[in-house]
């Protein structure tokens, strides 16, 4: 029986280049990093590219999904009171998000993203509005948030321009080049 190829990828969906992903995995496996995610705006979809490229368990630890708030403190190790003071969409609960998949599964590296992508406001926060910050392999930080723009893309365009963004960053970091921003 003849095969039939292959459909699109997750990263194809996602507008990630295969090649640059595959060289983000070739890159943190040289440099014998790992990664975890814990991903709030994305649901997992971060982790999810990641591990489509052959070789990937060599740096992927796993990821946390803490699309509810309250998960984000119980599993990803947020500070209570920083979610109770700020809400969740704001760019040190992501940075505590990076920090805390980084510890919670013993990464080198960690991502953490949050966010709202619609149809409607959260909190107060206007849809479009995303935050992505790295933890690691040192202390340094590094941050992005959304293009205003944002605020008229569908959910699936916004999530997918935050996981594009954290693959950037993990990029710089797997090169060495992670910054505060």
């Amino acid at each position: 029986m003849p095969s039939t190829p292959a459909g699109p990828t997750l990263a194809d969906l996602l507008g990630v280049p295969g090649a640059a992903l595959t060289r983000l995995i070739g890159a943190l496996t040289d440099r014998g990093l790992t990664v975890a995610t814990a991903e709030s705006l994305t649901g997992g979809l971060l982790a999810a590219c990641l591990t489509e490229v052959p070789g990937s368990s060599a740096v992927v630890r796993g990821g946390l999904v803490v699309y509810a708030t309250d998960l984000k403190s119980t599993l990803a190790g947020v500070d209570p009171q920083l979610l109770a003071e700020r809400g969740p969409v704001d760019p040190d609960v992501a940075a505590a998000l990076a920090a805390g998949a980084r510890a919670r599964c013993g990464a080198d590296i960690g991502v953490g993203l949050t966010g709202v992508a619609g149809p409607d406001p959260q909190d107060g926060v206007p849809v479009g509005t995303w935050y992505v910050a790295i933890s690691g392999p040192g202390p340094a930080m590094a941050r992005r948030t959304a293009d205003p723009d944002d605020a008229g893309r569908s959910r699936a365009a916004i999530r997918a321009r935050a996981v594009r963004a954290a693959l950037d960053l993990l990029a710089d970091a797997a090169h060495g080049r992670a910054t505060v921003s």
